[in-house]
């Protein structure tokens, strides 16, 4: 008698061997997985062990059969993973690819006998809180005030929060892993981005520079203390402005920084010599795009660069997913990067270099992980330990979808030529990549 084929000895099945044929069913494939119910029951073989702690995971999943469901079972704890949660997201994508070739064909009968287990097993019931962790946001999409909302939601989490889990430099954004030390630590990989982001903008003394969505202002404290340039630093986030603001009192940059509260639409002037735009073009949303291009080209100077690093999809990929969208990233939006590039061309700018950072987003995004991980106890003290499940959920699965290439990152550099169509960039970039 193996737990496959029995919940406990005399007891017979219990819920465990009820859903797992049920959900293989579902899904049209076996799961190598191993499913833990509530009553202590098990089901399956191999793999990391799901363990459905409570009824109200199954009616969670009731309400919602799709990642939604799985993500509020999960944040919640009502739903769990014991070994490796990876691995674990790996089988469900590659169940679900699976499904989306060859769809399972459920009939009414299917349906009714699910719902009947589901009342067996006293699942049944009505629709369970929503998780106090997911975004609620309201008005139009892409609105002033509904971007605020949006941009707060993740950002204003709390500039501890960021503080214990990213490294000194506070760059919430993909590092560069250039191989020139041998054992190069997550600090080193971000100084090695911001550097190569100061050499891909051409930035000299006395420059002006527009940082664009500046986060917890790495580049822009990183190009005025080494560059010496003036830059304009704009975040919609109070704690990260709040945060710069800070530091630009501390290192005696008050001359060469000053730091705005305000939305990217609100922007005036012109003139700069270089425009960042660090993973913020994220979240502008896809109707808005062009009129953001077009403010990047007009507020350069002619021979002005811009480089704008954004995370991209593939061409079927789904992005973000209803989970990043709902506890992440809410209205995030993500596209092919030729998408970007030809939107870039079409406000006149002049690409002049596009660079895929993918398995570096990998490695940064697995530093993240271990820093969550190894500080679990200080996380769930300072944020509780719903938004801890949040944020592990999200690092794991956003790591997975970089290795597997459902997601990329890439550094667009673009130039706004002059009128004789001069762009005054160099002839290679080897300068660029120079130690």
């Amino acid at each position: 008698m193996t737990a496959t084929t029995t919940a406990r000895a005399g007891t017979g099945q219990g819920a465990a061997q009820r859903l797992l044929p049920l959900v293989e069913e579902f899904l049209g494939g076996r799961l190598l997985l191993r499913l833990r119910a509530w009553d202590g029951s098990t089901a399956g073989s191999g793999g990391p062990v799901v363990v459905l702690r409570s009824r109200r995971a199954l009616r969670r999943l009731l309400w919602h059969p799709d990642e939604l469901g799985l993500a509020r079972a999960y944040v919640t704890g009502e739903l769990d993973v014991e070994g490796d949660l990876a691995e674990a997201l790996r089988t469900m994508w590659a169940a679900a690819r699976h499904r989306a070739l060859a769809p399972p064909r459920l009939s009414a009968g299917d349906r009714a006998r699910a719902l009947r287990t589901a009342a067996r097993l006293g699942a049944l019931g009505p629709r369970p809180p929503v998780p106090a962790a997911e975004a609620r946001l309201t008005g139009a999409l892409h609105s002033r005030s509904r971007d605020r909302a949006a941009i707060s939601h993740h950002y204003d989490l709390s500039n501890a929060f960021y503080s214990l889990l990213l490294d000194e430099t506070l760059a919430y954004s993909c590092a560069y892993w250039s191989g020139t030390e041998p054992e190069q630590t997550l600090a080193g990989a971000q100084h090695a981005k911001l550097e190569l982001v100061c050499r891909k903008l051409g930035l000299q003394g006395g420059d002006r520079l527009l940082d664009v969505g500046c986060g917890w202002g790495s580049l822009t404290l990183y190009a005025a203390e080494r560059y010496k340039v003036r830059v304009t630093a704009v975040t919609l986030a109070a704690e990260q402005a709040e945060h710069v603001r800070a530091q630009v009192r501390e290192r005696g940059l008050g001359e060469l920084v000053d730091v705005r509260l305000r939305d990217y639409r609100d922007l005036d002037g012109g003139g700069y010599d270089a425009v960042s735009s660090i993973e913020m073009g994220e979240h502008v949303g896809d109707a808005e795009y062009p009129a953001f291009t077009s403010l990047l080209h007009g507020m350069l100077r002619p021979g002005g660069r811009v480089l704008v690093q954004q995370m991209s999809r593939g061409a079927r990929a789904p992005g973000g997913g209803a989970f990043i969208a709902s506890y992440i990233a809410p209205d995030m939006h993500m596209r092919p990067v030729g998408d970007t590039v030809s939107l870039l061309e079409g406000a006149g700018l002049e690409v002049r270099s596009v660079e895929s950072l993918r398995e570096h987003y990998t490695r940064t995004v697995g530093a993240w992980r271990d820093t969550l991980e190894e500080r679990w106890g200080e996380f769930s003290a300072l944020v509780g330990e719903e938004t801890a499940r949040v944020w592990r959920l999200y690092l794991v699965g956003g790591g997975l979808a970089f290795e597997e290439r459902r997601m990329g990152v890439d550094q667009i550099l673009a130039v706004r030529p002059a009128e004789d169509g001069g762009s005054g960039m160099p002839a290679t970039p080897g300068e660029w990549y120079a130690p």
